[in-house]
C-alpha cells in the first residue's frame, strides 16, 4: 500500500475515533455520583450550584474529549512526516548542501520540532478557548502565546540535545537502547533539579510568601514533618488561571514549597495548611525520589520495547520509507512516534500509581495537622475553582486522572473527622 493510501486510512479512522469518544464523553454522565454518596459534602449538587453543575458537565466533556484527541493527533503528525516523506526531503536537501553535520543536524530537529508544534498548534489553540470560555483560563491570548513559544525553546533544546547523543549511540554497535538508559539516568536526575530554578521561572514569577505570619505556620508544620524548609514561594498564577494549586518539587538544594497566589486568595489558612501538609507528605514519604525512580524504570522499559520495534521496524519498512538506516536522521519522526504511543500505552499504569502516592499524601496531610478542619471545604472550593468532575468515567481515569476523584478525596476527610482510625 502506498504511503499516501495508508495515511488516508489513518486519518478516516482518527475520525471514526474522534466521533466515537466524543459519543463516550458526552454520555458518560459527569458528576454522577453513587446513591451512597448523595446528600453528602462530596455529591456536587452539595456545594456547585445549577449553573456550576451544567458547566462542569459540558467543560469536562470537551476536556475529556481534547484529551482523548491528543495522543492519536500527534500519532497523525509523525506519520505525516514519516510517511509522507517530509523528514526524509529535509534530510536530503541538508545533505545536497555540504553543510556540516554539527550545522545539518540542529537546523533537522528544528524542521522536524517546528513541524510538529504547528501542526499540533490547533488542539491547544481549542482547548485554551474552551478554558477561557469557562472562565478557567484568565490568561489573554498574547500571553498564551509566549507560554507556547517558551515551551518550544525549551522542548527544542532538550530535543536537540537528546537525540544527538541518541543517534550517536544508534551509530555505535552493541545494545544501544541499554547504553541510552544508562545515559538517561543522570539526565533525569539533572532535570528535576533544575526544573524549579531554572525552567519554572521562565513561565511565572515566584517570591517569598506575602503572608510572613502563614508561612511561619507552613514551616513550622514542616518543621514537625521533619522537612528541611526555610523559606515557602508564592507564585504568580492569577493572571493566568482561577484554578488553586500548591506543589514541592526540586531535589537536593533546589527543593521548594510553593503556592499559588489563587490558592492564598481562594482558601482560608485551615484549607492551606491541609493543602500544604498533603504536599509535605509528598516529601516525607520519598514520593520525590520514588518519582524519579519511576522515571528510571519506565525508561528502560520503553527503550528496550521501543528499541525491539524500532529494529524491526527499520529492517521491514525502512527502504519503503526512505531510512537507509537505523542511525539515518529520517527516522526520528519513527522514533518519536513509538515513544509518544508507548508513553499513552503506560498511562493506566503510571496513573494508577500515582492516585495511590496522592491517596497516601492526603491521608498523611490529616494525621499531620491532627484534624480534618478544612479538608472537606478545600476540596470543595478546588472542585469548584476548576470545574471538575467529582467523579470521572472509568477511561478517564485510566487514562487522565493522577489523582483520586474529588469524590473520594471528601469522603475520606469526612470519615476522618468522624472519627480515623490512628
Amino acid at each position: 500500500m502506498r504511503p499516501s493510501a495508508k495515511l488516508l486510512r489513518y486519518a478516516i479512522l482518527f475520525v471514526v475515533y474522534a466521533v466515537a469518544m466524543a459519543l463516550y464523553v458526552r454520555y458518560t454522565s459527569p458528576n454522577n455520583v453513587p446513591a451512597a454518596y448523595q446528600g453528602t459534602p462530596a455529591d456536587p449538587a452539595t456545594f456547585f450550584t445549577p449553573g456550576q453543575l451544567r458547566d462542569s458537565e459540558t467543560l469536562n466533556a470537551a476536556r475529556n474529549w481534547i484529551f482523548f484527541l491528543s495522543g492519536p493527533w500527534e500519532w497523525l503528525i509523525y506519520g505525516i512526516l514519516l510517511l509522507g516523506g517530509a523528514a526524509r526531503r529535509w534530510n536530503e536537501a541538508l545533505e545536497r548542501r555540504r553543510l556540516p553535520a554539527v550545522v545539518r543536524f540542529p537546523v533537522f530537529v528544528l524542521l522536524v520540532n517546528a513541524a510538529s508544534f504547528l501542526l499540533y498548534l490547533p488542539l491547544r489553540v481549542l482547548g485554551y478557548g474552551v478554558s477561557r470560555s469557562y472562565g478557567i483560563s484568565t490568561q489573554p491570548l498574547s500571553g498564551w502565546l509566549r507560554d507556547k513559544l517558551v515551551d518550544f525553546g525549551v522542548g527544542y533544546a532538550t530535543s536537540l540535545a537528546v537525540t544527538a547523543v541518541a543517534f550517536w549511540i544508534l551509530s555505535r554497535r552493541g545494545r544501544w537502547w541499554l547504553k541510552l538508559w544508562l545515559i538517561s539516568i543522570p539526565f533525569t536526575l539533572f532535570m528535576m533539579y533544575v526544573q524549579p530554578v531554572v525552567i519554572d521561572p521562565l513561565y511565572n514569577k515566584f517570591a517569598p510568601l506575602s503572608d510572613p505570619k502563614l508561612e511561619q505556620r507552613i514551616l513550622d508544620l514542616a518543621a514537625k514533618a521533619d522537612i528541611p524548609a526555610h523559606r515557602v514561594y508564592e507564585v504568580e498564577m492569577s493572571a493566568k488561571t482561577n484554578a488553586m494549586n500548591a506543589y514541592v518539587n526540586g531535589i537536593g538544594s533546589s527543593l521548594r514549597i510553593v503556592l499559588w497566589d489563587t490558592t492564598l486568595q481562594k482558601l482560608s489558612e485551615p484549607e492551606i495548611l491541609q493543602i500544604m501538609a498533603h504536599e509535605m507528605g509528598h516529601y516525607v514519604m520519598h514520593h520525590l525520589e520514588w518519582s524519579a525512580a519511576g522515571a528510571v524504570g519506565s525508561t528502560f522499559v520503553a527503550l528496550a520495547a521501543g528499541g525491539w520495534l524500532y529494529e524491526r521496524i527499520v529492517r521491514r519498512k525502512g527502504a519503503e520509507w526512505g531510512i537507509r538506516g537505523r542511525a539515518d536522521w529520517s527516522a526520528l519522526p519513527l522514533i518519536l512516534l513509538l515513544l509518544s504511543v508507548l508513553s499513552f500505552a503506560s498511562l493506566p499504569v503510571s496513573n494508577a500509581v500515582s492516585r495511590q502516592a496522592e491517596g497516601a499524601a492526603d491521608d498523611y496531610a490529616l494525621r499531620l495537622i491532627g484534624s480534618a478542619e478544612g479538608a472537606v471545604t478545600m476540596h470543595q472550593k478546588l472542585a469548584i475553582a476548576s470545574l471538575s468532575d467529582v467523579n470521572p468515567p472509568l477511561l478517564v481515569r485510566w487514562f487522565r486522572d493522577t489523582h483520586p476523584s474529588d469524590m473520594e478525596r471528601i469522603a475520606d476527610a469526612e470519615r476522618y473527622a468522624q472519627g480515623p482510625s490512628r
